[in-house]
């Protein structure tokens, strides 16, 4: 790919600093989170012991003041956005100002674990690794934000750094109107020089994410002729709802599938010659009979894209197959946007080379940017049109997250911390 190669060259080019030459700042940094590392640990496992699946708003908070407190402690000023008007938690902000450019670190406080789940604790598996809910999606990668921020406070640096912190409550299932329930984020991000999320992205240490695919959702309504079925496909009657939603969901495969980056998908899928249609629960019935031609059809998909552009160039292919029906059925496409698109741009690549340094520097390793279409949506998408630089996949990593086999690599947890603690010092005295 080409967006590999130019991080690489990138990377390539910058001369490699030794852990020998790093700053006296930087190698007191590194010493603060090797002696705090197990405090650190400490942290995870509280935080990982709290349910804060979306819907459990009680635990969302609880997870929320944890930090909240932690960040008090550093001398931030911080609230709590109340998530009633998007029917979520909310959110935890804090903001640091200083002298320099401000810098957004982006974290959330829910997983994917319902308070029912059957996984809701942390459990040591051996010295390297552990699991438990969320413990890299992302409440690991929380917990490296507090602790890269209390390095830098340890060497005083902290004191004139400008600094704003956001903790979405809603990221695994965002609240409604998505716009509302993003607005304190974007708000955060106005006026920042750089935006960095701390997902884990794909898991490997060895990369990053510069860009991220966006999503969005849509509908396929279709109606046909009924009739009986021995007259099928006759001029006066058609071919029915479900020809006709076979011919627009073949139609999009041959025109769109092995677009780069483009994916869409129809999950679901109902006709007959009635339908009940619950969009909101993601169910639905039909009533047919194989001797009546199907009346009516519904397909619900989704689509993730890279771009702006590519998405606006996918909706109008698929509006132009659905426009084109067959003979007595009428087909109509809606559409959802979602998380919108992270495109890789020469400022998110300008901020990876700046943490590939960094970690290559704390011997870590180099850092490469990961293949989008292995990186799902995360909020950072939403602050692209406001911040000019973005990093996202720094977090805690491991493997499995989503599942109830999600496993931290601890021995990942200093080294990572690490490198987000020299990342931001070099950046923030960049931008002054």
């Amino acid at each position: 790919m080409l967006m590999m190669s130019l991080v690489l060259t990138a990377a390539v080019a910058t001369p490699v600093r030794t852990q020998v030459n790093q700053s006296a700042d930087e190698r007191a940094l590194v010493a603060f989170i090797d002696k705090n590392n197990d405090a650190a640990l400490a942290l995870l496992e509280r935080v990982v012991n709290i349910n804060s699946g979306t819907q459990n708003f009680a635990g969302v908070r609880e997870v929320g003041m944890v930090f909240r407190r932690e960040l008090d402690a550093l001398g931030f000023t911080t609230r709590w956005v109340d998530g009633a008007p998007f029917k979520r938690a909310g959110h935890l902000v804090a903001e640091h100002p200083g002298p320099g450019r401000k810098l957004l670190l982006i974290g959330h406080l829910d997983t994917v674990f319902e308070a029912d789940s059957p996984f809701q604790k942390f459990e040591r598996i051996d010295k390297r690794y552990a699991k438990g809910p969320g413990i890299i999606d992302m409440k690991g990668g929380n917990v490296i934000i507090v602790q890269a921020l209390k390095a830098l406070q340890s060497t005083g640096a902290l004191k004139t750094m400008n600094i704003a912190v956001v903790m979405t409550g809603d990221e695994e299932d965002s609240g409604e109107p998505l716009r509302v329930a993003r607005e304190a984020l974007v708000t955060a991000a106005q006026g920042a020089a750089a935006a960095i999320g701390f997902e884990d992205g794909p898991g490997d240490p060895k990369t990053a994410v510069v860009s991220r695919r966006g999503t969005s959702s849509w509908t396929l309504r279709v109606k046909g002729q009924p009739a009986h079925s021995s007259q099928i496909f006759r001029q006066d009657i058609g071919a029915g709802a479900i020809f006709e939603a076979a011919r627009v969901l073949n139609a999009f495969r041959e025109q769109l599938a092995g677009e780069p980056h483009l994916t869409f998908n129809p999950g679901t899928i109902v006709g007959g010659t009635t339908i009940v249609h619950d969009a909101v629960q993601a169910r639905a019935t039909a009533f047919g009979k194989t001797n009546v031609i199907a009346e009516h059809a519904i397909v619900n998909g989704d689509m993730r894209t890279l771009s702006a552009e590519q998405l606006a160039r996918a909706k109008e292919t698929m509006q132009a197959i659905v426009k084109g029906s067959l003979p007595h059925s009428q087909s109509t496409i809606t559409f959802e946007d979602g998380y919108p698109p992270l495109a890789p741009t020469d400022g998110n690549r300008k901020l990876l080379a700046i943490y590939d340094q960094a970690s290559r520097d704390v011997g870590a390793g180099a850092v490469a940017a990961v293949d989008p279409d292995r990186a799902g949506a995360a909020d950072v998408s939403f602050v692209a049109s406001e911040v000019p630089m973005i990093l996202d996949g720094v977090g805690l990593m491991g493997r499995d997250d989503h599942t109830v086999k999600e496993t931290a690599d601890l021995e990942t947890f200093p080294s990572q911390t690490k490198r987000a603690a020299v990342f931001l010092l070099r950046l923030a005295g960049s931008l002054k």
